[in-house]
């Protein structure tokens, strides 16, 4: 039997540094949120949203400075506040060890197949720097999609701006945090933006994804 492609792939290590609390229950399953600390090769850090079920966390000590290694897959939703809506990411978790310290290595991983939903929208910094921002949809079960935002620089953002809204396309990245400030009547509001950090790009074709299909299943042969 063929077996599709992982559309949604996230692999990230990094330390707790919220309590886990309850957020929602589907199907008599719990499911709770926490944070993780995820360093950066410039020793800043991202703060990154975690997802969980409570079937996951059975037999396992997941607290405040535990090290944690987690393989899943970014997901999006909407947090409707009144008449507004605004796009909400979180690492959805299919698996999570606890790690020593010494057995951590840094990484933050994630690989898309999806396709571009929005105009890409280019631009350069007072520095000369170029940049493109994307949206991107990644379909999942159910008939149901992630709307995932990314970021993409140079040579990625020239590229990536002359693709057009429908573009099958596969990313490399990780996944970051960013503070941003929010002007709200006559507040200013301090928000927090969850994106994908592109380091590559390719068009992803159907004979790419049979290509993908064929691999997959000659490593699982060899597995056996």
């Amino acid at each position: 039997m063929n077996s599709l492609p992982e559309n949604n792939s996230v692999v990230i290590t990094g330390v707790v540094v919220e309590d886990g609390v309850f957020s929602h229950e589907v199907y008599g399953e719990g499911f709770y949120t926490f944070k993780i600390s995820a360093e950066r090769l410039s020793e800043n850090a991202d703060i990154l949203p975690i997802t969980v079920s409570e079937r996951l966390l059975m037999n396992q000590d997941i607290q405040r400075g535990k090290h944690v290694k987690i393989k899943g897959q970014l997901r999006s939703y909407n947090n409707y506040t009144g008449n507004r809506s605004r796009l909400v990411l979180t690492i959805f978790v299919r698996d999570i060890q606890v790690l020593d310290e010494e057995q951590m290595h840094n990484e933050n991983e994630i690989i898309l197949n999806g396709f571009i939903c929005k105009a890409p929208i280019y631009r350069k910094t007072p520095f000369g720097r170029e940049i493109s921002d994307v949206l991107i949809a990644v379909n999942r079960a159910y008939n149901k999609s992630d709307y995932i935002p990314c970021i993409t620089w140079g040579r990625n953002a020239r590229y990536i701006s002359s693709l057009e809204v429908g573009t099958a396309v596969k990313v490399w990245g990780r996944i970051q945090s960013r503070v941003y400030q929010k002007k709200n009547g006559d507040q200013v509001e301090e928000r927090i933006a969850y994106e994908v950090s592109v380091s590559k790009i390719s068009l992803h074709t159907e004979e790419n994804a049979s290509q993908e299909n064929a691999t997959e299943e000659t490593q699982t042969g060899l597995a056996k």
